[in-house]
């Protein structure tokens, strides 16, 4: 293991701690270049989160979040309840940009199954990465590696196929889920859904106006900018105002999906390779 020091947005040198190299990911860099604290859809899944399952946050032992990216999540969480997210991702470029103040940044491949980390987490938090997964029964595995025996896992995903779009192939997006492909997915590995909530279901129309506005588009990273950039503070406000019209938890419809499931055997039964 070797530690690079990286910078936040407060020009404090952050350390990320090698586990293993930087592997390329299935996820747009152009995404975590827009993607910040501020934007409408980053705020509001934090509602969600807290609504469904603040308090669980409040009281766990130690938490992890896999796929962190830029520390998005960390540092809400760490804002919100001063608590520290270890931060697990492959994609050196966004681990670079990690805006959590102390929580513990990686380069960490699951698959490696490092024996430090077996059953050492009581909270996962798994945010908009299990749509990246080509293999999600594998990856699930390797996660449940690193859960607390009946520990907790915190889903987000995006929902609706119907929805799928260029955006998502640009985003690097396997799939969209509904509640139904989700639970299925859940009892496939052993794991129990606690609790569930569709959100986003406010800005429904904009995901239907941008699937028809990004059909024959080609440019990645033009499709991924028309796709989630808010473009001016104005619009981000109105965006985030429209986005909270919906009550949590809510079962119709939404462009998120957001799940809370209990490892049914104890997480860190799954062995070593």
């Amino acid at each position: 293991m070797y530690q690079m020091n990286s910078a936040t947005e407060s020009g404090e040198l952050r350390k990320i701690e090698y586990l293993s190299p930087a592997a390329e990911v299935s996820m747009a860099d152009r995404w975590f270049e827009i993607a910040s604290i501020d934007h409408f859809w980053i705020r509001r899944r934090f509602e969600v989160l807290q609504r469904l399952c603040g308090g669980l946050i409040s009281s766990a032992g130690a938490m992890a979040e896999i796929g962190c990216g830029h520390g998005l999540l960390q540092r809400q969480i760490e804002t919100a309840y001063g608590r520290g997210v270890a931060g697990f991702d492959l994609n050196e470029f966004a681990l670079k940009q990690n805006l959590s103040r102390h929580s513990r940044v990686c380069c960490y491949d699951i698959f490696g199954k490092d024996p430090a980390l077996k059953g050492k987490f009581e909270v996962i938090f798994l945010f908009d990465v299990l749509e990246h997964i080509t293999d999600e029964d594998r990856f699930l595995n390797a996660l449940l590696f690193h859960l607390a025996p009946h520990g907790m896992l915190i889903l987000n995903v995006p929902a609706g196929q119907w929805a799928f779009s260029a955006y998502d192939v640009a985003a690097g997006h396997v799939r969209r889920y509904s509640i139904g492909t989700l639970r299925e997915t859940a009892l496939r590995n052993g794991l129990d859904m606690r609790d569930w909530t569709y959100w986003g279901l406010p800005i429904v129309p904009t995901l239907m106006a941008r699937k028809l506005w990004l059909m024959g588009k080609s440019d990645q990273s033009k499709i991924i900018t028309t796709g989630f950039d808010s473009r001016t503070p104005w619009i981000n406000r109105a965006l985030g105002a429209l986005s909270r019209f919906e009550w949590i938890p809510q079962k119709l419809l939404g462009t998120s999906l957001m799940a809370v499931f209990q490892a049914v055997s104890g997480g860190s039964d799954r062995g070593t390779p």
